[in-house]
């Protein structure tokens, strides 16, 4: 198979220094990609739509993946929503028109899986998108995600362009945000379960009734299905977008054991049944990026433990 990548390209990643941009970014240097392209926010600001345009008018990359975003788990995303919808649109229509105008043909667009109905039917498959309402809670952020995906596809419509999208499951892995006003359930429930193992404490508090279910991707798996896209697949033949998962989830209940037990949490977990529970099930159908020959390779439990060793490395006071 022909890649429509060649490893010399010029790949901007945009957004390098989050989860998602970081795992691209050793993943693409690991696969011997060297003419890569990264700025800082205090070198670029995103939602600045002049500051963009002369950057790509100074670049002008091969390639371009677009993995910056305003991001944040079920508390960020309904206390700041106008922040979420305003700073995601202007990110996507800013890197994608800066693109476009300065000639670039592959371009990859991440999503999300909040694209989709609250009540779609599971596993999601790719045409259940704009079948049903939103999960009110991360609604704007889900609305500028799908925006995106359109975005790209109408360019790709009317000007010829390959610019793909992929919407992942729930991520985590190396450089995750551990905040637990900010973050999302995995990296809080790590952080929860270490800092009660390292007070002594008897339980931890878990939001909600335990009950949802949720699919999780290693961040270096999503960073692997990326690569491969931008190498092999056109937007011809892929569609609008593409899911990228494991194809398995757990309860939420079931993920903070399994959290506790990599950690070394031994107390009780107590479920708080007044916060919110967000949407009842989110597990993708990923029979579509199966069929292009890519799976992923990182367990749960061995994702965690990774995980969790970052976490010991990256904090201050966090003890083995």
């Amino acid at each position: 198979m022909n890649k429509l990548l060649s490893i010399g390209d010029r790949i901007y990643v945009a957004g390098h220094r989050g989860l998602v941009g970081s795992a691209i970014l050793r993943r693409l240097e690991a696969g011997g990609y060297r003419n890569l392209v990264v700025r800082s926010h205090a070198e670029l600001d995103l939602l600045d739509q002049a500051a963009v345009k002369a950057f790509f008018e100074a670049e002008k990359p091969d390639a371009v993946v677009l993995a910056a975003a305003k991001v944040g788990g079920i508390v960020a995303n309904n206390t700041y929503r106008a922040q979420f919808i305003y700073e995601n649109l202007a990110i996507q229509n800013n890197v994608i028109h800066g693109a476009y105008l300065s000639g670039v043909q592959r371009l990859l667009f991440l999503g999300s899986s909040c694209i989709y109905p609250k009540l779609a039917p599971q596993p999601l498959k790719e045409e259940h998108l704009l079948t049903g309402l939103l999960e009110p809670t991360n609604e704007p952020y889900a609305i500028a995600k799908i925006a995106g995906i359109k975005l790209c596809a109408a360019y790709n419509s009317q000007y010829g362009t390959d610019y793909i999208a992929a919407m992942p499951t729930n991520m985590y892995g190396p450089g995750d945000n551990y905040d637990l006003q900010n973050s999302h359930v995995l990296p809080a429930l790590i952080r929860k379960m270490h800092d009660a193992k390292v007070a002594g404490l008897p339980t931890v508090e878990i939001w909600g009734s335990g009950q949802p279910r949720r699919e999780f991707l290693y961040s270096d798996d999503l960073a692997d299905a990326c690569v491969f896209l931008l190498e092999n697949a056109s937007a011809s033949t892929l569609g609008e977008f593409v899911n990228v998962g494991c194809g398995e989830d757990v309860t939420i209940s079931e993920l903070a054991e399994l959290a506790a037990r990599v950690v070394g949490f031994r107390g009780q977990l107590v479920y708080d049944r007044s916060k919110p529970d967000g949407t009842p099930r989110k597990l993708m159908d990923v029979s579509r990026i199966r069929a292009t020959g890519w799976s992923p390779r990182v367990s749960l439990e061995a994702g965690i433990g990774l995980a969790y060793q970052d976490f010991l490395g990256r904090f201050a006071g966090a003890s083995r």
